[in-house]
């Protein structure tokens, strides 16, 4: 089973390839440059460099969001790009699972959180059980306060991780105290490493779209759809 995969949900981008369980290369890239500017030159070295032919592929892997919305249309347009040229089908996979699945076999609970600016996060939790991780909550838009005082409800240490962890470390600290803690940097955003192992065991139970169904999950409209629904309601 060969799969490649594809991230451009948050900050960071990266490509990799799986075959046959194991992970053959991935590229991975957070330093300013743009999603635009660094995925196919990613892939087409990456292809070059381990001899990738992408006539082998079974299929294409892309995180699903929520996240960026520049960044996801980039990643999901390139992953269905490939996919229809190749006529392979895509696996889409939710961005907060992708880095849910960074921490392994910890009895804490995981709560990823992607930054939605104006103190909003995109969220949801996990815990693993009998080597499982499972999902305790729906992927939501969330205001970060209600987040905390839900997640301190629980009293349970949690591990935090996400882009929104930077800007709000000292927050959730001061609401949790020893309850919060944080993922290295390693392990603090998403990766396509981590996205084409989840891909293949979704490969394995059939969950695939073709190219042409594929859609990515927002979770809540972009800044643009939002002005403009504004001005046409103080239009009215």
């Amino acid at each position: 089973m060969n799969i490649l995969g594809i991230d451009a949900s948050g900050i960071a981008g990266s490509i990799a390839y799986i075959k046959d369980n194991k992970l053959i290369g991935e590229y991975y890239i957070c330093h300013k440059l743009t999603h635009s500017e660094t995925i196919m030159p990613m892939l087409e070295h990456l292809k070059n460099l381990i001899g990738l032919e992408l006539n082998t592929l079974d299929a294409i892997a892309v995180t699903s969001g929520p996240g960026s919305f520049t960044g996801l249309r980039i990643g999901v347009t390139t992953a269905k790009a490939l996919a229809l040229a190749l006529d392979i089908p895509v696996i889409g996979v939710p961005t907060l699972d992708v880095m849910a699945y960074n921490i392994t076999y910890t009895p804490d609970r995981i709560c990823p959180i992607m930054d939605a600016r104006r103190n909003q996060v995109y969220t949801a939790s996990y815990k693993w059980q009998d080597k499982e991780l499972l999902r305790l909550m729906d992927y939501n838009a969330i205001d970060l306060d209600e987040l905390l005082q839900e997640l301190g409800s629980q009293n349970e240490r949690i591990i935090f991780l996400g882009d929104a962890v930077w800007q709000y470390r000292d927050k959730i600290e001061a609401e949790l105290g020893d309850n919060a803690a944080f993922a290295p940097s390693y392990l603090n955003l998403q990766r396509a490493g981590v996205l084409v192992d989840i891909a293949q065991k979704e490969y394995e139970k059939g969950n695939t779209v073709s190219a042409s169904d594929f859609v990515p999950m927002y979770l809540r409209k972009s800044q643009a759809e939002r002005e403009r629904e504004a001005r046409i309601k103080n239009a009215d």
